[in-house]
């Protein structure tokens, strides 16, 4: 959520998230593996390894992907869209925080992009072309991207009169 708003600015829609495929996409490929590696010390490691051992790799491992988990969440939770009456503002990253904003009344274009999985669990990306040298502006892995769309469409009308 941005810190500061505009005078005169209101919010039109609370600040979005990306959806939750996103902190998925990010921790599901790193844990898979490290559950195949707890199972492979915990089985083929049996007859080498002491229970004790075996026990601590399985810890460390569990405990790297709670970490792993974390991390996804934290950056998820820092990533927000926000759409007031006046501009669209993305925020990005926890220590390096980056910030987007675009004008409702430069908006030239406004398009969406869904896979067949993005379809299914309703997520998307929005690609917003702005007037001027900013070009286009590409939102991913965004909740419900058609009614946003719709709704950052209608409140550009808006602000174009």
């Amino acid at each position: 959520m941005p810190k500061q708003l505009l005078s005169n600015e209101n919010m039109v829609l609370p600040p979005i998230h990306r959806h939750w495929i996103w902190p998925t996409r990010k921790v599901a490929p790193m844990a898979t593996l490290l559950l195949v590696v707890i199972v492979i010390v915990d089985t083929a490691g049996s007859t080498v390894l002491p229970a004790v051992a075996r026990l601590l790799v399985t810890l460390v491992l569990l405990a790297a992907i709670g970490a792993w988990g974390i991390v996804a969440w934290a950056q998820w939770a820092a990533n927000t869209l926000t759409v007031t009456d006046q501009r669209v503002i993305l925020e990005l990253g926890i220590l390096l925080r980056r910030s987007k904003v675009v004008p409702l009344d430069r908006i030239q274009d406004i398009q969406t992009t869904q896979t067949l999985m993005g379809r299914l669990l309703d997520y998307g990306t929005i690609e917003i072309n702005v007037a001027a040298t900013q070009g286009t502006e590409t939102f991913p892995y965004l909740r419900s991207p058609e009614l946003l769309r719709d709704q950052v469409y209608v409140l550009s009308e808006h602000a174009r009169k």
